[in-house]
């Protein structure tokens, strides 16, 4: 469980970015700083923002705004490319589709994976094949998002090295059969503003998103600049707000990472609440492991935890399949 901590901190992780790909970049006084407060940062609230991270704050804004485009379309239109098992979990869901422990979150979301084909990884493959859903409307939008996507992987394999190094292990301790093939989730959310005349009532108190973990390594989150909505639980049960920061991602660990540093790291709970009389959007970038890797905690992680292993094995796309069968309203 997280801390008792009542703020979410704030890395500048440009020494770690310049430096990732230099074989002795552990030894760089600017580098290790930065994992002494990722460390930090994943024991105590599992959140963290980072700025320094060299993805332009034009790229970032331009996602949010090409997002919001497609949002403000007729729903007829936006049905075009309406999620169902048999696209493979891929697509467009209207408000209240999305569940949460069977209760329907107040947004409507955009769903991408990481694309799979017939026969990839035999049976835990077969319930996300299927080619990712673009909207012809606005007309640049698979080009802005893939672009984007692609950023998000290289930063988010960034991240997972200064991580590494935070755990006491080599600079691609997760990378060949833990992550050196990701999978990745994209989810472009909006958040509509709660209230009677959108049909929302009291008694569902507002919640865009029911309190969750995230599924596998690391989530990079681009939120609207101007409103504060998503909250993080620490370890008193306390909804610590994450503000908004320009130009930066708010970061959080998932289950995954959660195993492989045997609970040295938590994929702390959280959730959404858009009590501000604006609609909100959100895009959500999710850095998995390979699909079919069977995920248990790391010798080294073991070991700084009294020798036992703590949490047993998860295969990374069982484990996401027992999430999306169950996370819609159909």
């Amino acid at each position: 469980m997280a801390t008792d901590f009542k703020s979410i901190p704030v890395i500048d992780i440009s020494h770690l970015v310049a430096k990732s790909d230099d074989e002795k970049m552990a030894e760089d006084e600017g580098v290790c700083e930065v994992v002494r407060q990722l460390d930090k940062a994943c024991k105590g609230a599992g959140f963290f923002y980072v700025k320094g991270h060299g993805i332009p704050n034009s790229l970032l804004k331009e996602v949010r705004d090409i997002t919001r485009k497609f949002f403000e379309l007729p729903l007829e239109e936006k049905l075009k490319i309406k999620l169902s098992a048999e696209t493979g979990y891929r697509g467009y869901q209207e408000v209240g589709d999305n569940v949460t422990k069977g209760a329907p979150d107040l947004h409507e979301a955009i769903d991408c994976y990481t694309e799979l084909k017939q026969g990839m990884y035999g049976d835990i493959g077969k319930p996300m094949i299927g080619p990712n859903l673009w909207p012809s409307n606005p007309e640049n939008f698979k080009v802005v998002i893939e672009q984007y996507i692609d950023l998000c992987k290289e930063l988010s394999r960034k991240i997972m090295r200064g991580i590494a190094l935070a755990l006491g292990g080599s600079l691609n301790e997760f990378e060949g059969n833990i992550a050196g093939d990701p999978f990745w989730v994209m989810r472009l959310i909006g958040y509509p503003v709660i209230s009677k005349e959108n049909h929302h009532s009291e008694s569902e108190n507002g919640i865009g998103c029911g309190a969750h973990t995230d599924y596998g390594l690391l989530t990079l989150v681009n939120q609207d600049e101007s409103i504060t909505a998503l909250q993080v639980q620490n370890h008193s049960g306390e909804w610590i707000w994450a503000p908004p920061i320009p130009g930066t991602f708010v970061c959080n660990i998932g289950d995954m990472l959660k195993i492989l540093s045997n609970g040295l790291y938590e994929s702390t709970v959280h959730r959404v609440i858009n009590k501000n009389p604006k609609y909100r959007i959100c895009v959500a970038y999710f850095y998995e492991p390979n699909y079919d890797a069977a995920i248990e905690p790391l010798e080294i992680c073991v070991q700084r935890t009294g020798g036992v292993k703590k949490l047993g094995q998860a295969v990374y796309g069982k484990h996401l399949i027992s999430k999306v069968t169950t996370n819609f309203r159909y």
